[in-house]
């Protein structure tokens, strides 16, 4: 029972280092003239830069095990080496997309707590009030951006499966016969990509309009 509530305890404590830490480096920001809203802005803009590599990125990939697909003799080693390339690529895209959604949350969730705090500072109501409607409806869009976001982010794994799958299938079986084995996994993939690059244009035009938001 101890060791569950010490554990409970440095939970809590490391999670509050971890507010504490995120403000400390915001706030230097801050004495230098850069805002927690510009900061915030800035990652959203790298956010929806890396979903749109990752765009081009996995249509790219698709393009590779589609070229695959087709193969119509040549070296086979070569097509398995282009494929596996691609599929590296897309991992790193899709671990940039990830990157750049935590950095997002880290500066938005370190602006709200600083809000939250200023509201309290505020003596007129009116004023006050306006500002907690502001705060409120700021939230609410940030909160649907971040959903949307990492709806993206869960979209990947399964896409990076699946040509991990194939490209290790190919691997252990560089013949004619592998390919005639994946020909069936195409339509598959496709409608994934097809799926998470739909998902990324989604997320990509949240973003410009939460953007629109913050600068209001």
């Amino acid at each position: 029972m101890k060791a569950v509530i010490f554990s409970i305890a440095a939970i809590i404590l490391l999670t509050g280092c971890q507010s504490a830490v995120q403000d400390a480096y915001f706030g230097m920001w801050e004495k230098l003239g850069v805002e927690k809203r510009d900061i915030l802005v800035d990652r959203v803009e790298d956010a929806q830069d890396s979903q749109k590599d990752a765009q081009e990125q996995f249509s790219s990939a698709l393009e590779e095990f589609s070229a695959l697909i087709n193969f119509k003799g040549g070296e086979l080693e070569e097509v398995y080496n282009n494929l596996n390339d691609q599929f590296l690529a897309s991992q790193t895209s899709a671990a940039s997309v990830t990157d750049r959604i935590n950095k997002v949350e880290s500066v938005a969730q370190s602006l709200f707590r600083e809000w939250e705090t200023e509201l309290t500072q505020i003596s007129n109501v009116n004023l006050r009030r306006d500002s907690q409607r502001k705060l409120t409806e700021t939230q609410r869009k940030y909160d649907s951006l971040l959903r949307s976001m990492r709806k993206v982010e869960s979209s990947m794994p399964p896409v990076l499966t699946a040509l991990q799958d194939n490209v290790l299938y190919l691997k252990h079986n560089l013949n004619a016969n592998a390919i005639g084995a994946l020909q069936g996994e195409l339509g598959e993939i496709k409608g994934d990509v097809s799926s998470l690059i739909k998902e990324m244009n989604a997320a990509i035009k949240q973003s410009d309009e939460f953007i629109k938001t913050i600068r209001g």
